[in-house]
């Protein structure tokens, strides 16, 4: 029960900061553990895995098996597994994806009619909740969701594919949530990098999702460090 506590204090802690989260939805699968602890050197505490399911979102991309994979990487630098379930029916899969490892468990607001059940269920498998928006999904939508949510997560590109241009409406879409969402952590996925990052940082934004800008480069350390360094994160 103590390690519990300690674990899930250091969680809030991980998430309540601003934070860049490489994902590994752009990694060379082939050396996904080296890449991934390739940017836990250079500082990322947070670790992003994209799950789609090839219903909610055209691609199908990984699963439990491959969270768990880098579960154990990611915690032993003290970090957390930030799962994003780009998914249909995603209240199915909330235990198989905290038994392997996730920290925080982030479904759609699109994808299911019980979000507020789901999002219950994710805290009762001990990880923080989180809600994801598509960029068509009205910022008041959140409303009343308020308080069942750690993380409110804003889709800054249609979901489905990375490598996606930054929609260039999404920092006023990040202000109007900022009134929304309460003691939520705002997080952003899609299109982010080093330009990008600053606008949506200075509309409220903490948490920064950055597949292809850090992974997609010949130096994932160092193109990790230059998005911190310009959304002020850590």
């Amino acid at each position: 029960m103590e390690a519990a506590t300690e674990r899930s204090a250091e969680r809030r802690e991980l998430y309540g900061s601003s934070r860049v989260a490489p994902s590994i939805l752009s990694a060379d699968f082939s050396r996904l553990g080296s890449q991934v602890g390739e940017v836990l050197d250079a500082g990322a505490r947070l670790i992003h895995v994209d799950v789609m399911d090839g219903h909610f979102v055209p691609p199908i991309t990984i699963g439990p098996l491959v969270a768990a994979s880098i579960a154990d990487q990611v915690h032993d630098a003290g970090g957390a597994v930030d799962v994003h379930l780009m998914i249909e029916s995603p209240e199915n899969q909330i235990a198989d994806f905290a038994q392997a490892g996730a920290d925080s468990i982030t479904i759609h607001y699109e994808a299911t009619p019980h979000a507020n059940r789901t999002l219950s269920a994710i805290r009762e498998h001990g990880c923080l909740a989180g809600l994801a928006i598509n960029p068509g999904t009205a910022a008041e939508a959140v409303r009343e969701l308020r308080g069942y949510a750690d993380i409110l997560l804003c889709m800054t590109v249609n979901p489905g594919w990375g490598g996606q241009p930054f929609i260039a409406e999404s920092p006023d879409k990040v202000a109007r949530l900022t009134a929304l969402v309460g003691d939520a952590a705002i997080e952003v996925d899609g299109g982010i990098d080093a330009r990008t990052a600053p606008e949506v940082a200075a509309a409220g934004a903490s948490l920064f999702v950055a597949g292809s800008a850090v992974f997609g480069t010949g130096d994932p350390a160092a193109a990790y460090s230059e998005i911190a360094a310009a959304a002020g994160a850590a």
